[in-house]
């Protein structure tokens, strides 16, 4: 591709840009206060959770587009730094509805593949809490809780094995299935997904598609072409995503997503010669 294209005019600050920065950081801001002032959690509302967590809506494969983690501020200013960084040229060349497009089918495309993802990861949890509730029994549960699929998520569910098992109270079946039927809700509700990081890494993509020779500097002293840093993020991704390290709360599948659905519009718009319009 011709990397001697320049726009009529050129802005450090595009529209698109620009707004998506202030939107989240006023979702960021908002995450904190209401959080401190009210105890209400925007993530639940917010953050994209899995289909067939009760937390979710069908709202959420845009909304989370816009949510970080108010608990590591490194997410939203990395996030916000490469949309910056990247989405500025993009959108002086595209212009502003154009990128705005692509920013959010990439986005959109994150969630989808994020929810592919976290679904066949869940699977044998899921199905081993399913297979107990369709034929429950004391000594099924007493199995399942001594497997590696029993995870202790958070103080409800560790409160409430604790009732059951380590104090003098003899649990019954249905004390079982209750006990069951809130580990799924809960396990469910506790794989969610937040951030503009599968939008960005679409951004990025299309930028090394349409600059492949252009010097980025990593860490601010490296000279590497844009091409090779593009390769270079999808191969850790996909290294990342794959060894699936329990220490690893990082969506590596979501930004697959975003990159592959930034792969495929770039290159359809660049075969209908489409790309500069």
């Amino acid at each position: 591709m011709s990397q001697q294209f320049r726009p009529n005019s050129f802005s450090i600050l595009p529209p698109v840009v620009k707004n998506l920065l202030i939107i989240n950081g006023l979702f960021f801001l908002a995450t904190m206060a209401l959080k401190s002032a009210f105890h209400i959690d925007l993530h639940k509302y917010l953050s994209l959770h899995y289909i067939g967590a009760s937390d979710f809506s069908p709202y959420q494969y845009i909304s989370y587009m816009f949510m970080h983690s108010s608990k590591d501020f490194s997410h939203i200013l990395f996030n916000m730094f490469a949309l910056w960084m990247f989405g500025n040229t993009l959108e002086n060349v595209w212009g502003s509805k154009k990128f705005l497009i692509f920013y959010m089918l990439t986005g959109i495309g994150a969630a989808i593949a994020y929810t592919f993802w976290i679904g066949f990861e869940i699977a044998p949890v899921v199905n081993a809490v399913d297979g107990f509730l369709n034929e429950p029994s004391l000594g099924a549960f007493i199995a399942f809780t001594h497997t590696d699929k029993f995870i202790v998520l958070n103080y409800e569910i560790q409160d409430s094995y604790k009732s059951l098992f380590l104090s003098s109270h003899n649990p019954t079946l249905q004390d079982a299935i209750n006990f069951m039927n809130d580990y799924k809700e809960i396990y469910l509700n506790a794989h969610s997904v937040a951030g503009a990081s599968g939008a960005v890494y679409g951004i990025l993509v299309a930028f090394g598609m349409m600059f492949p020779n252009q010097l980025l500097y990593l860490y601010f002293a490296i000279p590497v072409k844009a091409k090779w840093v593009v390769i270079g993020f999808g191969a850790l991704e996909i290294y990342s995503g794959i060894s699936n390290s329990p220490s690893d709360n990082v969506a590596h599948f979501a930004h697959l997503g975003g990159m592959l659905i930034g792969l495929v519009i770039v290159s359809i718009w660049k075969k209908k010669g489409k790309l500069y319009q």
